[in-house]
């Protein structure tokens, strides 16, 4: 799926895509998905555990909706 941060700046004055452009939105597609999958890796976390205990429940159930915010906020 392509999104925009993977479509290359074109420069308007040839239609050209420059080497140091490409690089640049490469590096922060991958920071984004990196970004993403440790994310995700804390959402798993939080959603693995188990308690009785109602105030640890309360925190996490805190994190995860931040987590998923920021989710969102990325993707």
């Amino acid at each position: 799926m392509a999104t925009a941060l993977e479509s290359p700046v074109v420069n308007a004055g040839d239609g050209h895509v420059s080497e140091e452009m490409r690089r640049a939105a490469e590096v922060q597609r991958a920071a984004r998905e990196r970004q993403l999958q440790g994310l995700n890796l804390q959402r798993e976390n939080i959603l693995s555990q188990r308690t009785s205990n109602a105030g640890r429940r309360a925190a996490l159930e805190a994190a995860l909706a931040q987590i998923e915010r920021q989710i969102q906020s990325i993707g």
